[in-house]
């Protein structure tokens, strides 16, 4: 079974800020909106820029091991090629069903959110009561919320790959300035007395805030997925991606000093939005902090943006490769987009605030480990290659020695370990569901590829000939 390239070929559409803005865009979302409350009172002020900075450079020798191999090999679908060429398609196929996994619990979890965060601009804007999940009321005027959300980022995504890089410029543009103001706004009016206690919980409050981290940064796998898309020399994708990851790392540190300065403990423990409460004391008014929640709602749609791209392209890829049923590896003939791969997560998304509110944690933690199983697989390829193909051409190469891509493993293998039971990020019954659903799933789809029931058809192989 072999890797093989579907005519016509994906548009190389991609200019350097389209792809630096794909992957910030994805990182930043609207956590940082929801979670800094969290991180302080579990981790302390300088607690949680110590989490931030040892998660930070987990995230970074990971990231090392998708830079080097991103700009090695460019092609649409980033972990199941690498992991292709170095394990095969059994490898393959466990590492692109868990990524995207990962990528639909994001997509899932957007359609949740931007309902969620409504209410904040709109309280009490439910109306139609349809039913009861895990004690939350769901409303259809709430459920609508999600279900255009879905729709519009679907539509953009179906048309597109530019228009939908453009909006995220924009919207990426706009979280960027609403984080700027409130760190700017700390700078000038924040209280250095409010940073105590600087530490909360010693150890396990660190950890409380550590084991937030792969959901956090999650995205800089977006640009691998669009590298075939990007109009960018192989080297500078790699350069792109860590400095994407810098980036996110600075954010979240300054977001949570900001917030620190602006809210004392007291504050702290009564907010209910404690980045947007923060934002309207620095600036000594409810608007400021309406504005950055409007700010938080296009950290949604960046990251549902983001997601639905990467997700589509993993998915894309598996059934060019014939993993999966040739449907899903159709292009447009027009728009030159993995449509059907599109309308497939998106339609996920359709349905996902059925779910309710309760759903948001769900999607989140059931996502984690598979996105940190794919990200275990990528760094064994990233070994087994620098072993195997010592002189396969590697634009971006990280380090002489491929230590980076041990360092990596370990720490992967060690998020896993963190969601299993008994431990603090430990997985609970719905979200088991979810995780062993979906790998049930794809058991059925893997026993089909074994049987060469996805292999191309007469007509597919003509083609390939001919092109």
């Amino acid at each position: 079974m072999h890797l093989f390239n579907q005519k016509p070929e994906l548009n190389k559409v991609l200019s350097r800020l389209d792809v630096f803005v794909l992957s910030v865009g994805a990182m930043l979302g609207w956590g940082w909106v929801v979670l800094s409350e969290s991180w302080l009172t579990s981790a302390g002020s300088l607690g949680t820029v110590v989490a931030f900075i040892i998660g930070g450079t987990l995230v970074t020798f990971v990231g090392l091991t998708y830079a080097e191999l991103a700009s090695a090999m460019p092609k649409v679908g980033g972990e199941h090629v690498y992991v292709h060429r170095a394990m095969g398609d059994k490898a393959a196929f466990l590492a692109s069903w868990a990524i995207t996994l990962g990528y639909v619990s994001v997509v899932a979890f957007e359609a949740v959110a931007l309902p969620t965060v409504i209410e904040y601009l709109l309280p009490n804007y439910q109306v139609g009561y349809m039913w009861t999940i895990a004690g939350w009321d769901v409303y259809a005027s709430w459920v609508l919320v999600g279900v255009g959300g879905s729709i519009f980022v679907m539509a953009i995504n179906y048309f597109g790959l530019k228009p939908a890089a453009k909006i995220q410029v924009i919207l990426t543009a706009s979280v960027i300035l609403m984080g700027l103001m409130l760190i700017f706004g700390s700078a000038i009016g924040g209280e250095r007395a409010n940073f105590e206690p600087l530490f909360l919980n010693g150890p396990a409050g660190i950890m409380a805030v550590l084991i937030m981290v792969p959901f956090l940064f999650i995205g800089f796998d977006v640009i691998p997925q669009t590298a075939e898309e990007a109009n960018v020399p192989p080297r500078d994708i790699g350069k792109l991606l860590i400095f994407s990851v810098v980036c996110a790392i600075g954010f979240y540190i300054l977001i949570s000093i900001g917030v620190a300065s602006a809210l004392d403990g007291q504050a702290l423990a009564t907010t209910q939005l404690a980045t947007a409460d923060a934002m309207a004391t620095l600036f000594g008014s409810a608007l400021f902090g309406n504005l950055l929640i409007i700010g938080g709602v296009a950290g949604i749609l960046t990251s549902w943006n983001a997601f639905i791209i990467g997700g589509s392209r993993v998915v894309y890829a598996m059934a060019q490769s014939n993993m999966l049923p040739k449907w899903f590896g159709k292009l447009h003939p027009k728009y030159k987009t993995p449509s059907n791969a599109i309308l497939f997560i998106g339609a996920l998304a359709v349905v996902s605030p059925l779910l309710g509110r309760p759903a948001l944690v769900w999607f989140v933690n059931s996502g984690g480990p598979a996105i940190v199983i794919a990200y275990l697989m990528v760094a064994i390829a990233f070994i087994i290659l620098r072993k195997r193909e010592p002189e396969m051409e590697r634009p971006y190469k990280s380090g002489r020695t491929p230590v980076i891509g041990w360092i990596a493993a370990v720490l992967s293998v060690g998020f896993i370990i963190i969601y299993l039971p008994g431990m603090p990020a430990a997985l609970i019954g719905p979200e088991w569901a979810i995780l062993i659903g979906w790998f049930v799933i794809g058991g059925y789809f893997f026993s089909q590829m074994l049987r060469g029931k996805y292999d191309k058809n007469e007509e597919m192989l003509k083609k390939d000939k001919i092109g």
